[in-house]
């Protein structure tokens, strides 16, 4: 089942973003101050990042249900994009019919 698993928020200030964005959500920080969780794990998590665009990740729970999903938002009328992958990435880069980019990770 496909899931918004994170928000990738662009940022200037990782720091200020996540004092800000902690207080507002109720969410804290985990070892990497860079990702923001709901105190009851129960939350999309934020993940703040100054060198990515904003956009969503969506979660499956493995490759096989990822590609299916894929090919699932493929057939409804996002398009694949042409991405230089990092070797062994669990992710595929799709954009939506406005162009807007989203990760299926799985």
């Amino acid at each position: 089942m496909l899931r918004i698993g994170s928000i990738v928020w662009h940022t200037t200030d990782n720091s200020r973003a996540a004092q800000f964005w902690s207080k507002a959500l109720g969410y804290e920080q985990d070892e990497n101050p860079d990702f923001l969780y709901d105190k009851l794990g129960n939350g999309v998590r934020l993940h703040l990042d100054s060198t990515d665009r904003t956009h969503l990740d969506l979660w499956t729970e493995n490759e096989g249900e990822r590609e299916a999903e894929v090919e699932r938002l493929i057939a409804l009328g996002a398009t694949r994009v042409d991405w230089e992958y990092p070797e062994g990435a669990d992710f595929v880069v799709l954009a939506d019919t406005e162009g807007k980019l989203f990760c299926v990770i799985g």
